[in-house]
């Protein structure tokens, strides 16, 4: 069962970076976590990996809603988007589908879950 969205651009790694936190905070996401997964494997384990980062998304109003509502949807939070380069050099972003995620272990979400799932839905379009 997928449970990300996903999409790959035509896009270097670098530009899809650009490219993601402009798309998401049009969405009114900010990023609050960044993660170089690259370079923490590099650093911890000493192994090469491809470009891949990320991103703690989070909308604050949305969060708040879903938090009022339930604490242990906390443990779910923020909404994972990820952006690694494909062996061909471009890149791949993938977000978290809130509806196949926290609307599956919490139904009571169902409503927030697809609004944010469509909101991460036109981040992953407005990448073209």
């Amino acid at each position: 069962m997928a449970f990300t969205m996903k999409k790959k651009l035509d896009a270097t790694y670098d530009e899809a970076l650009v490219r993601v936190t402009e798309a998401l905070k049009a969405e009114g996401f900010g990023v609050l976590t960044q993660i170089d997964v690259q370079a923490t494997l590099k650093e911890k384990l000493g192994v090469a990996f491809r470009r891949y980062k990320i991103l703690g998304a989070c909308n604050p109003p949305l969060a708040h809603k879903a938090l009022s509502a339930t604490l242990e949807v906390g443990a779910m939070l923020p909404c994972n988007v990820v952006v690694y380069e494909d062996d061909d050099g471009k890149a791949v972003v993938q977000a978290i589908d809130p509806m196949k995620t926290i609307a599956a272990a919490e139904p009571g979400l169902a409503q927030i879950a697809e609004t944010v799932t469509q909101k991460l839905g036109r981040v992953l379009e407005q990448l073209r």
